[in-house]
């Protein structure tokens, strides 16, 4: 049985009893780690176009979500005509498993996951929120939570970074909550269904990977055509179709859409933490992870 995950933002229980389609998609990454780029790209290679025939949150809703109503999420994706491509928050052992279905992780360097995350943050409109989640599935099982399950908003860019790379638990907006679901995806990184992707490896050679994401979803594109869509998935183009790529545009959670896409280049959190506090840093994930791991979110298969 998968393992139930839940809280403030969203509930694996949502997942029990869906019923796959052979050929479905779940794309599945610790927040901030590249999960809109992985959707756009994986639209791109659907579709065949940068033209979609809707919004991205709509192509690929994000099912375990606490925003939506379950019946409204699941109705739209049984009317879906296309090939699914389903988002998830959650690690590999609380996912459905089926072998016709094709599971994507990305990892990114947490460094920069817990900067994108502290502005991230900031830019969610809480009241807006709340207001979604206690229309779609009410406040009962608010009872349930501990303190861990919800996120700290710190009151800077450092403070911000210190909360997620420190924090207790297992929350999902934290660090350990992020090694957490790599690693799950780590385990099963040589199945046949399981495709791991590193951030890094997208912003060195977007093309290359994404024949890579291709070859193993069985997807037949040349590389001239990946070379024609690729821009689409760029930061800027992105940026500049926010109102239909940002997730959850339509549901006005955002102090910014735009602002969603934020800055999305490696290395930022250089900017705020000094290389004097690093071993801070690299005392905390060495307490959460291997030197194997360690050096993959790091660095991908660019090390």
């Amino acid at each position: 049985m998968p393992t139930v995950m839940h809280n403030v933002l969203f509930d694996s229980r949502r997942w029990d009893g869906f019923e796959f389609r052979e050929d479905d998609i779940v794309i599945s990454t610790p927040p901030k780690c590249g999960t809109t780029w992985m959707q756009m790209i994986t639209a791109l290679l659907i579709f065949d176009t940068a033209d979609l025939p809707a919004p991205l949150a709509r192509l690929s809703p994000w099912l375990d979500m606490n925003t939506r109503p379950l019946a409204e999420v699941l109705a739209e994706l049984n009317a879906q005509t296309h090939r699914r491509f389903i988002k998830s928050h959650l690690p590999f052992d609380a996912l459905p498993q089926d072998e016709r279905v094709t599971y994507i992780c990305v990892g990114r360097d947490p460094r920069d996951v817990a900067l994108s995350m502290a502005h991230h943050m900031s830019n969610v409109d809480f009241e807006v929120f709340m207001a979604q989640r206690i229309a779609a599935v009410g406040m009962e099982d608010l009872q349930e939570m501990k303190p861990e399950d919800i996120p700290v908003i710190a009151d800077n860019a450092k403070d911000g970074f210190w909360n997620w790379v420190e924090g207790n638990g297992t929350d999902v907006t934290g660090l350990q909550g992020m090694v957490e679901h790599i690693r799950s995806f780590w385990k099963q990184r040589n199945d046949p269904n399981v495709v791991m992707i590193h951030y890094a490896d997208l912003e060195h050679d977007l093309v290359a990977q994404m024949a890579l994401v291709a070859e193993r979803l069985g997807v037949e594109r040349p590389r001239e055509r990946l070379e024609e869509l690729a821009p689409a998935a760029s930061f800027a183009a992105m940026r500049d179709a926010a109102d239909r790529i940002a997730p959850n545009s339509d549901q006005g959670m955002w102090r910014s859409t735009t602002d969603f896409f934020h800055k999305g280049r490696s290395g930022q959190w250089r900017d705020v933490v000094g290389a004097a506090e690093m071993p801070r840093y690299a005392a905390r994930l060495h307490s959460l992870v291997d030197p194997e791991l360690e050096r993959w979110l790091h660095h991908g298969s660019l090390d």
